[in-house]
């Protein structure tokens, strides 16, 4: 299944994970587009949930608050939420924030796919490879 909306934000399954591909700034703009997707990435009911940043931009404060909306709906549901593709900046502000506390954050769709295999439901410890 892949999915896209107007923003160009996608959602696809590999390996009975949701990929949700992040396309642009990640901003207030983003809301209603990050809503759609997780709505979509659920709807398959996934062992796990990764957030794919290499398309991404830009991410402000109100965007780090949309991702912890959706780490909450995550942990809500007993489903890893996991990460990749930051730029080094953003990993920073991740660690920072310590969103990388509750969410693992791997350097590629591969590790994040297959990382979510054996991770807890929490999340916690995440990944900074």
């Amino acid at each position: 299944m892949t999915t896209s909306d107007a923003t160009g934000t996608t959602v696809r399954t590999r390996d009975d994970v949701a990929v949700i591909d992040l396309v642009g700034d990640i901003d207030s703009h983003a809301e209603e587009s990050l809503e759609t997707a997780w709505g979509e990435a659920m709807s398959s009911s996934p062992s796990a949930v990764t957030l794919n940043f290499h398309a991404a931009g830009y991410i402000n404060s109100t965007g780090i608050a949309l991702i912890v909306g959706m780490l909450a709906k995550a942990r809500a549901r007993g489903v890893p939420l996991s990460a990749y593709g930051l730029t080094p900046h953003y990993r920073e502000i991740f660690e920072i924030t310590r969103l990388a506390d509750f969410m693992d954050i791997e350097a590629d769709e591969d590790s994040a796919v297959h990382g979510a295999d054996t991770d807890s439901a929490t999340g916690a410890g995440g990944s900074t490879t």
